[in-house]
């Protein structure tokens, strides 16, 4: 059994790329002449997702027209924001598209290539609400800290601060879509801040450490990196 569903978030404006890429979301800020969430897309396909909801913002006609070009349309459903909804509302909203009871989530300007194969199996014997996808890191100040129990269960969220080494939450998840939809929510809403760092304690959230490759496009250095790493 395995995961076929997954929403990619690609609503995002991508305001610290914009001497970089400046008038396109950020998801589709183009590495060797392709767009970035190409490469998203590519690695779920090759893990075995089937169907994909984006949800979509910032010109989001760019996307769909570059969707409906490269991919088979039909494996792909899109909903879009009237305003920016955070993370949470973004996810929220597509899963009015999901039909099965997992999926995956991840952000289109985030690259994890984790084995989702792994990320699931932990996912269903724990019969977890949410798992995380989380990166091994060395020397690092840009991310918070993510602290696991023996049963791979969240411990704890810790802030943004110089760690010399730690896990870091590399924003791909395995979720069970009716059991993140049952919480009380406002419209806008941070899936990190006000899901993930306020219902952790209920021990339904899980982490599934995978030492893949990992970039994440937010700022010109990375980004640029991604030019040499990304073929």
């Amino acid at each position: 059994m395995i995961i076929k569903e997954a929403i990619i978030l690609a609503g995002g404006l991508g305001t610290r790329l914009r001497s970089a890429v400046p008038d396109l979301p950020k998801c589709m800020a183009p590495i060797n002449g392709k767009p970035f969430i190409a490469f998203v897309i590519d690695h779920l396909q090759k893990q075995g997702i089937e169907k994909f909801i984006l949800s979509l913002g910032y010109k989001s006609e760019a996307i769909i027209e570059f969707i409906i070009k490269e991919y088979s349309y039909k494996n792909f459903q899109f909903v879009i924001e009237d305003e920016p909804l955070g993370t949470g509302g973004a996810i929220k909203l597509a899963c009015s598209k999901t039909t099965t009871e997992n999926v995956i989530a991840t952000n289109g300007d985030t690259l994890f290539k984790v084995k989702l194969d792994k990320l699931f199996s932990l996912h269903q014997q724990q019969n977890a609400e949410c798992t995380l996808s989380l990166k091994p890191m060395l020397n690092f100040e840009r991310y918070g800290v993510v602290e696991l129990k023996e049963n791979n269960s969240i411990l704890s969220f810790k802030e943004k601060q110089f760690y010399e080494q730690g896990l870091i939450n590399g924003g791909l998840y395995a979720l069970n879509v009716q059991s993140f939809l049952q919480k009380d929510f406002s419209e806008k809403f941070s899936f990190e801040k006000d899901y993930l760092e306020k219902y952790f304690t209920e021990g339904k959230m899980f982490g599934s450490v995978q030492d893949e490759y990992f970039i994440d496009i937010g700022i010109p250095e990375d980004y640029n990196r991604a030019q040499i790493e990304l073929q």
